[in-house]
């Protein structure tokens, strides 16, 4: 029995260990209840001192750990805390990660490399850490991307961009660990009910008092309807247990998926990723009323 079973439907602490970033919070909240349900114990990476002692009481079987994916002290204690409990790491779940919205006349470069900082370097920071015991293992790789890195829009020009490139860069790590044995898969979808846009939202404000006036003067319809777009897509969005159960297949199947494009909205847009720019451009706009 491969040691992806051994422990799926048990819910007492085994040493197979997975270590899951950005859990305090929607899919990495979701992910690291489900895998200790399943009876992993797992590594929850969190920001706040508040959300380790909320996650610590959630289920025996987490150990919440201070994590910032952009800190490279945070990465190695991470890994370091890991070797030390003796357990054996069988995965990464790479899942923390931001939404920097405006418009690219205007923003701010230091929100763009945030945006990259969370987004892509962080996700490789951490797998360059932890490779070393997924090799002793031949363990997993599982990359939360989106399927906005297949397709972007108006004013979210930074998220798209760096859901692409961590895509881009999750193929390539696969190709490469591949004769290690090591299985990355990428997870696209598109909206999932989850804080992510609403943090973004609240960011909003403090965007525009970055940007000149003349921002809003040329972009305030544009910025109204992407508030209006995240507001809807929260509410008509998959549970975060949907990427949750997607998440443990990746880990546990024997023949993972290289990519799991997740729910009929990310197929959809799957195929309109694919139709020639100026129409791709047109289906786009007229979905956010900006025709």
């Amino acid at each position: 029995m491969q040691w992806s079973q051994r422990f799926a439907d048990d819910s007492t602490m085994s040493t197979d260990a997975i270590l899951v970033t950005g859990a305090s919070t929607g899919i990495g909240h979701e992910t690291a209840f489900l895998l200790a349900q399943r009876g992993y114990t797992v590594f929850a990476g969190v920001r706040k001192e508040g959300d380790r002692e909320a996650l610590e009481a959630e289920h025996p079987n987490i150990r919440p750990i201070i994590l910032d994916v952009t800190v490279p002290a945070d990465v190695a204690r991470a890994i370091e805390t890991i070797r030390e409990s003796g357990a054996t790491l069988r995965g990464l779940v790479n899942n923390a990660g931001i939404a920097v919205a405006g418009p690219l006349e205007f923003l701010p470069l230091e929100s763009l490399r945030h945006q990259f900082e969370v987004n892509v370097y962080g996700p490789i920071a951490m797998a360059q850490a932890a490779l070393p015991l997924l090799r002793e293992t031949q363990g997993r790789i599982v990359v939360i991307g989106s399927i906005a890195g297949r397709i972007s829009a108006p004013f979210v020009g930074p998220y798209s961009a760096s859901k692409s490139a961590i895509a881009s860069l999750t193929d390539a790590m696969r190709m490469e660990l591949s004769p290690s044995g090591i299985r990355v898969s990428l997870l696209e979808f598109a909206a999932v009910k989850t804080p992510i846009w609403a943090k973004g939202r609240r960011g909003k404000d403090e965007l525009v008092a970055k940007m000149p006036p003349q921002a809003m003067t040329y972009y305030g319809k544009i910025v109204n309807a992407v508030v209006a777009q995240t507001k809807h897509e929260e509410k008509v969005g998959m549970e975060p247990r949907v990427i949750a159960e997607t998440v443990l297949h990746a880990l546990t199947d024997a023949k993972p998926r290289e990519r799991y494009v997740i729910g009929r909205q990310a197929k959809i847009q799957r195929v309109v990723a694919a139709l020639p720019a100026r129409t791709r451009d047109r289906l786009i706009k007229k979905a956010m009323g900006l025709d």
